[in-house]
This record gives C-alpha cells, sequence and structure tokens, in this order.
C-alpha cells in the first residue's frame, strides 16, 4: 500500500480522506490556498504545504505548485478529491509521469467520459441508452436553434464540458433559446474554459438516480447500488439518498447492470458515477431510463453509499490505486436500510439562496448523525470557494425513519451569523410529498412556497424571543429589561425586536428557548433558523439602501458579466438590469418596481465588493 499520500482538495473531502488515510497509516500531506492557512484540514494533515493566493486557479488548480509540492514532501501518491483537478486527464499525466500513483480514474477514461457529447456517443456505442438530442459538433447558434426546433421545447442547453449544474439551462419557448445560449455559454467557458453544448429533451417528470460503480487494474467492475438525487435546486443537489425511493430489483438489476457495462466500455479503475436521468411519470422502469453522463471521480454524496453497504469508498480507492483488487465482489455487497445526505449551505434561501459570507461564531451540529464538514467554529466562509459547510448524513431501518432522522438534524442546526439553508433543509425532509417518495427534480421549485423560511421569523419564533427576554424566577425586579410590571400577568404582551423589526407577542411563561449571547446581541435558534433580538430601541437608522429606495445593491462580492440597460432607460419590475457572476454560477439582478434607471455605477467586466450598490431605479411618474 502507498506510505504517504498527498490530498490535492481542501474542506470536508480532505478531511474524509486523511480519517481514512491515518486510519490505513500513511502519512498525509495537505495543499493549501494562503486563505486557507487555518483551516481544519491544514492542522489534521501530518504535513501541510501553501500553493499560492486564495484564487483556485492560482493554488487548487495550479498543476506545477502541487507537484512541487508532492516532490518537496516525498509523497507517494496524489488524491484530488472531487471538484478542482479530479477529472483534468492532462494532471493525471503529469502526476503518473513525474513516478506518482494517480487515487483517480485512468486518464484515458477521463477524457472518454470528460465531453458529454463524445461519452454519450460511447455509450450507445455499448449498448447503454442515452437520452435524445443534438451532440453534434457544429456550434452554430443557427444550426442549434434548428436543431432545437427539431427536439421540441422544454429543452434543456448543456456545457459539453460541464457538471453540477453549471453551464445548464432549460428552456421553454422558442423566444428564449437565443439568451439562455448566451448566459449557458458564458458561465461554461467562465467553470470549464469550454464554451461548446449540446441540446436534449426534457423529461417531463425527471428523475435522477445515479449508480456508485468501482473497478480495478485486472478488469473487474462492480457496482454498490444506486443513489437517488432527485432534490435539486437550480440543477445542484440537496439531499441525497440510497437507495432509490419506487426502485424494484428488476430495474435495479437492469441499471446496474449498465451502469458496469458503461464502465467496461471505457476500461475504468477505481471510483466512479454513471448518472442516469428516468421519466418516472409511471414509476420507474428500465425502458424509461437513459444515460446521462460519468462522473470519473468520488462524488460528494458517496457516504450514503457507504452507509447502506458498509464500505469505506476511499479506502477502496487506495486500495486499488495501490495495486490491489477489489476489496469486494459483487456477491458479497448487499443494501442495509437506508440513507441520506443533506448539504448544508452558507447561504440565504429568503433571498434567492445567495450565498453568505463572514464568521462563523457559533457552529453547533446534531449529535448521532454523521457530520463530513470542513468548517469549525471560529472560521470563516470566504467567497473564493463553494460556499457547502457540511454533509449530514443518516442512516436508518426505513426510508421513513431516515427522513426524520434527517429533519430533526437540520432543525438542531445552530450557525451564526452566516446565513444557512438549514431550515429549508429541514423542511424538505418533513414534507409529506418527500416522506412518501414523491419526489422528481422539480419537487423544490413547485414547493417553494412551504420549503422556503420566509424573511421574518415566525409567530412562534417571536412568542420564544420574547419569552427569552422575561427576567428569570428570583431576578432584581428592578434590573429587569425596560417595559415589565412587577405585577405582570402569567400572560404577557411583550415588544421584542426580532430580524430587524419590532414585534408585539403574546408570552406564556414555561419552556426554554435556545438562546446564546454572542458579541453583545441575544440569538434564538428554533427550527434551523437564526435571529437575532432584544428590546425594541427608540430609533432604527435609516438608509442603507433597499427595494424602498430602488437602490439594486451587491449581494455578494463578484464580477459583472454584464449591464442590461443604462441610465435614463425606463423598466418594468422584475427586468433584468444587471448579470452578476459569483463562486462560477450568475445571478440576475432586476428592478424592484416600475421606473427609470436614475444610476448606473457598475460596469460590465467591473469585480464588486458585498453592500456596494450598482444601480437605482426611481419610480415612474
Amino acid at each position: 500500500m502507498i506510505p504517504s499520500l498527498l490530498i490535492a482538495n481542501r474542506g470536508e473531502i480532505a478531511r474524509r480522506i486523511i480519517r481514512t488515510a491515518r486510519r490505513l497509516g500513511i502519512r498525509t500531506i495537505a495543499v493549501h490556498s494562503d486563505v486557507d492557512a487555518a483551516m481544519p484540514f491544514v492542522r489534521e494533515a501530518d504535513e501541510a504545504v501553501a500553493i499560492g493566493p486564495a484564487p483556485a486557479r492560482e493554488s487548487y488548480l495550479a498543476q506545477d505548485r502541487i507537484l512541487a509540492a508532492a516532490r518537496a514532501t516525498g509523497a507517494a501518491a496524489i488524491h484530488p478529491g472531487y471538484g478542482f483537478l479530479s477529472e483534468n486527464a492532462e494532471f493525471a499525466e503529469a502526476v503518473q509521469a513525474a513516478g506518482l500513483v494517480w487515487v483517480g480514474a485512468p486518464p484515458a477514461a477521463i477524457r472518454a467520459m470528460g465531453l458529454k457529447d463524445a461519452a454519450k456517443r460511447l455509450m450507445q456505442a455499448a449498448g447503454v441508452p442515452v437520452t435524445p438530442g443534438y451532440l453534434g459538433a457544429d456550434q452554430n447558434v443557427a444550426r442549434l436553434r434548428a436543431e432545437a426546433e427539431a427536439i421540441g421545447y422544454p429543452l434543456l442547453i448543456k456545457a459539453v464540458a460541464g457538471g453540477g449544474g453549471k453551464g445548464m439551462r432549460r428552456v421553454d419557448r422558442a423566444e428564449d433559446f437565443a439568451d439562455a445560449l448566451a448566459s449557458c455559454r458564458r458561465e461554461a467557458a467562465s467553470a470549464f474554459g469550454d464554451d461548446r453544448v449540446l441540446i436534449e429533451t426534457y423529461v417531463a417528470c425527471p428523475r435522477h438516480i445515479e449508480v456508485q460503480i468501482f473497478g480495478d487494474a485486472y478488469g473487474e467492475v462492480v457496482h454498490l447500488f444506486e443513489r437517488d438525487c432527485s432534490l435539486q435546486r437550480r440543477h445542484q443537489k440537496v439531499i441525497e439518498e440510497a437507495p432509490a425511493p419506487g426502485m424494484d430489483g428488476d430495474t435495479r438489476a437492469a441499471l446496474c447492470a449498465a451502469a458496469v457495462r458503461a464502465a467496461k466500455a471505457v476500461d475504468y479503475v477505481g471510483a466512479g458515477t454513471i448518472e442516469f436521468i428516468a421519466d418516472a411519470s409511471a414509476g420507474l422502469r428500465a425502458d424509461r431510463i437513459w444515460f446521462m453522463e460519468m462522473n470519473t471521480r468520488l462524488q460528494v454524496e458517496h457516504p450514503v453509499t457507504e452507509a447502506i453497504t458498509g464500505q469505506d469508498l476511499v479506502e477502496w480507492q487506495i486500495r486499488v490505486a495501490s495495486g490491489e483488487r477489489l476489496p469486494r465482489r459483487q456477491e458479497e455487497l448487499a443494501i442495509d436500510g437506508w440513507a441520506m445526505e443533506a448539504r448544508l449551505y452558507a447561504e440565504n434561501p429568503a433571498r434567492g439562496f445567495l450565498p453568505s459570507t463572514g464568521r462563523l461564531d457559533r457552529l453547533r451540529f446534531p449529535g448521532g448523525v454523521r457530520v463530513d464538514s470542513g468548517v469549525e467554529e471560529g472560521g470563516e466562509v470566504t467567497p473564493f470557494y463553494d460556499p457547502m459547510l457540511a454533509k449530514l448524513i443518516v442512516h436508518a431501518p426505513s426510508r421513513g425513519a431516515a427522513a426524520a432522522r434527517l429533519a430533526e438534524a437540520c432543525r438542531a442546526i445552530q450557525v451564526w451569523p452566516v446565513g444557512t439553508n438549514a431550515a429549508f433543509l429541514a423542511r424538505a425532509a418533513a414534507d409529506p410529498d418527500f416522506v412518501r417518495g414523491a419526489v422528481d427534480t422539480g419537487f423544490i421549485e413547485r414547493h417553494a412556497g412551504r420549503l422556503v423560511p420566509g424573511a421574518e421569523p415566525s409567530e412562534a419564533g417571536v412568542a420564544m424571543a420574547a419569552r427569552a427576554m422575561l427576567p428569570a424566577p428570583g431576578n432584581d425586579p428592578w434590573t429587569a429589561l425596560p417595559g415589565f410590571r412587577a405585577n405582570a400577568a402569567p400572560e404577557r404582551r411583550v415588544a421584542v425586536e426580532v430580524g430587524g423589526r419590532v414585534r408585539l407577542a403574546e408570552v406564556v411563561p414555561g419552556g426554554e428557548p435556545v438562546t446564546v449571547e454572542l458579541g453583545g446581541e441575544k440569538v434564538l435558534f428554533l427550527d434551523g433558523e437564526a435571529w437575532a433580538f432584544g428590546p425594541p430601541v427608540a430609533e432604527h437608522a435609516g438608509g442603507g439602501g433597499g427595494v424602498s429606495d430602488g437602490a439594486i445593491m451587491s449581494p455578494m462580492p463578484g464580477r459583472i458579466v454584464a449591464v442590461e440597460v443604462a441610465e435614463g432607460d425606463r423598466v418594468a419590475k422584475g427586468q433584468k438590469i444587471l448579470l452578476l457572476e459569483a463562486m462560477k454560477m450568475e445571478q440576475a439582478l432586476v428592478a424592484p418596481f416600475d421606473g427609470i434607471v436614475a444610476e448606473m455605477k457598475a460596469a460590465a467586466g467591473g469585480q464588486v465588493a458585498e453592500g456596494v450598490m450598482l444601480a437605482r431605479i426611481e419610480r415612474a411618474g
């Protein structure tokens, strides 16, 4: 087995690999950007090497710096994790050329499956069913538009080199095709350095089902059953589970056999995932499931497969890369129970899921569940990398029990002052339709009204904040908070400022809410949400800009991709004003009401900080 391993990644996947390597007695080397110097993965590795500034292209994507770190530390192998260079064939070849072991897919397989159009042609030849669409090399806009007309709407435009939902657009009408294509190409070029696209039919009731496969250098390939990743938002996975709800034995056998054929078609070695899209309008059927793509790496959601099979997939990767045979034969693998994983992101669901950055003054996870996290309390969420804070993984005998455990775990999360999607995850896991398995990739969009928490706390939350302000029994009444009478009745109407607004609550003593004092302010944690609260103040500062005064503010640091209007232009409510790119995703900033562009302070290509006014709209007279 390899004696030492350099991990060419960061955060939770670096910590995940370190845990297994340590158990196997392997020395670990971390590489890190300057901004990550104090991250837990750097401290937990046996050795760490700084490789450059915060931007990924100058650190985690800098192949020469990573290889130099491997040489300097005497590393025997490199594990790329997922993302960054994990599916870069040139880097894999450079690692091998340097005499190091590559703990990843063969470069030839990465190339074969890295481009969606070529991969689909290869799968067709191997007898694996693929989604109907256009895979041609002609990228002329007129040709693409003609192919779109032939396929019919709705359809999907996908980046040929894409993944993770980036460079993907659904188009419902012909008149929207040109704008969607341009946006898709911009995003693809930014994320992958390749703006080519393919077009495929849009499946009406789509389920995203993937099969975990593993191959070794001796020609053996096994599957470790399927995962269902249908609960998505903007093509980004939110909750994953294994096995897939509604999957019968015959359909599972056909699906997993197709996945093994796909892997063998490219002489696959190591961990990989064959992703399929299923038309679930009439339930899961083998003849309505099509190949989408192959991820030639470990997946973010691999823990749910580990939970139901009892296998350590990182250990499998290391053993196979060391020249060993697969640890288990197909007949030795079986499904045990049900597992679910929720991705906790630093984001604000009530503000369109915009990423949230800042210091983690409080970060508490529930006990009794597996938590894979790359951050810790006192650390900082920066705008340079993916905003995922943690993955919460639960395992139970049944799907219903797993969903209940996941919802309970998400409700118990405490994060402040960075915003998170914990309450959103809790609502999704507890939603009646989700619990009964009625899921597809449009689930979140259809049910957003009941899944996305409001911008203000609920009445129950306000009441809990007010209750927390009540003096404890025996406290000196003269030093209690203002507004209370010593002879107050058991029920009180208490004014409290919570979430930036003064509210009046009926308070019935009894029951203790979870409240913490952080940085001089009191914070209420309730069902995955967090709210600052306190006694009302006499005056509230104005300014700051917002919908009321027509100021369009930068919600986070990023780059202005496009400016759609100019000063003096008339605009309608909801009309696109600017396109902001942050964390490799585009965010449209729109007019808050009908009016005229009074000020335009942004320019295409410019970098902007969070909270900066980019434009101002005056109401139409």
